[in-house]
């Protein structure tokens, strides 16, 4: 898998055409004072980093603070077992919580983050989120109001993992990747990252729903065969 430290992006692109005032895509960022906001536009790089590149690792100390204007971040927690879970995911219009607190706490990564899709980010040197946080109010806002909620979405994923029946987790999951079709591309590995557990017990339970009638399997795709079935189960979680 290709590695870019967003220090150094394969693409950098000048901060030209629609990427030009990227501040105003972030609802926090658009009621700046105007001298905030130049010096967010002037002193920002727009990074182009290709699907499938691993755009922070364990070990590395973040440079810039990441706000994503196109395309998704996939970040993941890697055990020492080698089994992964999915911790959120980055979308346009958002910034990574996880950069944001190993900038404060000056601390490496202890996460990964992979791109999903081709992503385009602003990225902000990190002595200016130094300088804005300690000096703009409304900066210093913004980055504690878009931690708190990530936060929160991340003690719902613990609850969710030591209290949730996989087989709930798992059914909600599949209905969710679905996005209105029957048919999943995915595989066991994908799932079992997705819910924090091994490939082997996502392989066992997903035979216990192709037993039951609710799905079919077939290489790197799953087809729904019943979907009631499993969103009835997947509410026994709410």
């Amino acid at each position: 898998m290709p590695s870019h430290d967003p220090a150094t992006p394969p693409v950098s692109p000048s901060p030209t055409g629609g990427d030009a005032a990227w501040v105003d895509r972030f609802a926090g960022l658009s009621r700046l004072d105007s001298e905030v906001k130049e010096l967010l536009l002037s002193r920002s790089k727009i990074l182009t980093v290709p699907s499938g590149a691993t755009i922070f690792g364990p070990g590395k100390s973040p440079e810039n603070m990441l706000f994503l204007l196109h395309g998704s971040v996939r970040v993941q927690q890697v055990s020492e077992t080698g089994h992964s879970i999915v911790l959120y995911r980055i979308h346009a219009g958002e910034s990574c919580v996880l950069t944001t607190a190993c900038l404060l706490a000056y601390e490496d990564y202890a996460a990964e983050g992979i791109s999903e899709s081709e992503v385009v980010a602003a990225a902000v040197p990190r002595e200016v989120f130094d300088d804005l946080v300690a000096r703009s109010k409304a900066f210093r806002s913004f980055v504690f109001a878009a931690f708190s909620k990530r936060i929160t979405d991340l003690f719902l994923i613990i609850d969710e993992v030591a209290f949730q029946r996989l087989d709930v987790r798992l059914a909600d999951r599949l209905l969710a990747l679905s996005n209105g079709s029957d048919e999943i591309a995915t595989t066991h590995q994908n799932l079992a990252v997705e819910l924090g557990t091994a490939r082997e017990v996502i392989s066992r339970q997903l035979q216990e729903f192709q037993r039951r009638g609710w799905i079919a399997q077939s290489r790197g795709q799953v087809t729904l065969l019943a979907r009631e079935a499993l969103d009835q189960l997947a509410h026994q979680g709410a």
